[in-house]
């Protein structure tokens, strides 16, 4: 995971500082920084991008190279449904807990 740096902003104008022991050479250059739960919140669904990845990767798979045997084709083609079924509800309910966890870390 990534480390959190904590700051101070201004409500007025938006400038971010963190309190540093200063050296003598500071200088004041542009950054882009995204608020720590908009991170959180990314990396959470790139998780549940990769599982969904994973889960219908292995199915195409399953589709890709199962051979049924003469005239097992309906019977073949089934089976590969309820799999599709089980992997979609799976990955519905993976949906579900990932948002819970979202609402959670922002509270």
């Amino acid at each position: 995971m990534t480390e959190h740096v904590k700051a101070w902003q201004c409500i007025g104008c938006g400038r971010i500082e963190a309190p540093q022991t200063c050296i003598g050479v500071c200088q004041d250059r542009k950054v882009e920084f995204v608020y720590a739960f908009e991170h959180e919140e990314a990396l959470a669904q790139l998780r549940l991008a990769r599982r969904r990845e994973d889960a219908l990767g292995a199915l195409v798979r399953r589709l890709a190279f199962t051979t049924p045997h003469e005239g097992e084709w309906e019977h073949s083609y089934r089976a590969l449904q309820k799999q599709a079924h089980r992997a979609l509800a799976g990955l519905a309910g993976d949906d579900a807990a990932e948002l819970d966890r979202a609402v959670l870390m922002e509270s």
